[in-house]
Order: structure tokens, then C-alpha cells, then sequence
């Protein structure tokens, strides 16, 4: 698929069907993950891959309103940084979920970017503490979001090139 097709096709998906993710397709969408570029090359992003349905149904806690679609997902990845490591670890875990998303389209795979980075979770916590007590993840770590993957259960539309504003374009020659 080419790139820009790939692009106009990747809409956030919140209902997925059961059907199961493969262990390759999980590979090729963290593959595109650690193929993410990073601020001076120090790459401090980590990726925690959740496929287990109690943990998923208790993630889907870990924001208010936002997060439910986690417990019909067939797995989320997680996506930490080292805030010690880089000055840029909210940039590079950008990149890579951008990256995993476009990757998970090209696949197929519907998938939703949670926002977790300043964010509350519904007991009213910060997301990332609620998270950090699920998972367990080192305080040093920060996460920035969640990536939740799915087959869709209804197939989104895609953008259309030509509805694009280019009116928020400037060229300066």
C-alpha cells in the first residue's frame, strides 16, 4: 500500500471484532516502533505489549470516558520512556506510536491512540500512576500513551485527498 494511502486510511477505531492479532503482526507493528527515529539517537522507548483480557478490561479504567475500547481490543501497547535518558522522550514516543499506527493500518488492524501523558484516570489518579500500579514500570519512565489494536467491527471511511485544507499551507520561496 502506498504511504499516503496508508495515511488516508488510518482513522481511530474504538470497536473491534474477537478475531485475534498474530504474533508476526504484532512483530511488524513494533518493528515500525523501534524503527522510529529519536532525538540524538538515544532512543528511550520501551513498549509494553498487553494481550491478557483482565489486564486490558482494568486498563480501560485508565482514563475518564476515553479508554473503554480496551476491553474489546486484542492487545494495547503501552509505550514508556526514559525521561532520564532524553530531553526529547515525549517527541520520540510520538514518533514511534505514529509510526505503530500506521503500521497497524497497513495491516488491517484498527487501532486508537490514547492520550495518557496529563491525563486523569476515572478513580480520579493520574493515568500514568494507574498505569504504573497495573504494569509496573520504574518511576523514571514516563508513559506518553496506549495504542489499542483490533480488527475494526465496521470498516472506517477513508479521508479523502482532494478535502484536504492546503489552506493551512504556506510556501515561502
Amino acid at each position: 500500500m502506498e504511504i499516503l494511502e496508508v495515511m488516508r486510511s488510518r482513522r481511530s477505531v474504538r470497536r473491534y471484532t474477537e478475531e485475534k492479532i498474530s504474533d508476526e503482526q504484532l512483530k511488524k507493528i513494533l518493528s515500525a516502533a523501534l524503527l522510529a527515529p529519536s532525538g540524538h539517537s538515544k532512543y528511550p522507548c520501551e513498549f509494553i505489549v498487553v494481550k491478557n483480557r483482565e489486564l486490558l478490561d482494568k486498563m480501560s479504567h485508565c482514563r475518564k470516558g476515553v479508554a473503554k475500547m480496551l476491553e474489546g481490543a486484542a492487545a494495547a501497547v503501552v509505550v514508556i520512556a526514559d525521561k532520564d535518558k532524553s530531553d526529547t522522550f515525549v517527541e520520540d514516543s510520538c514518533v514511534a506510536m505514529m509510526n505503530m499506527e500506521l503500521a497497524a493500518t497497513s495491516l488491517g488492524i484498527g487501532n486508537c491512540w490514547i492520550q495518557v501523558r496529563n491525563r486523569a484516570a476515572e478513580d480520579d489518579s493520574a493515568s500514568e500512576d494507574y498505569l504504573r500500579g497495573l504494569l509496573n514500570f520504574p518511576e523514571n519512565f514516563a508513559c506518553q500513551s496506549i495504542l489499542s489494536l483490533g480488527f475494526p467491527a465496521k470498516e472506517p471511511r477513508a479521508r479523502e485527498l482532494d478535502k484536504l485544507n492546503f489552506d493551512k499551507v504556506r510556501v515561502v520561496e
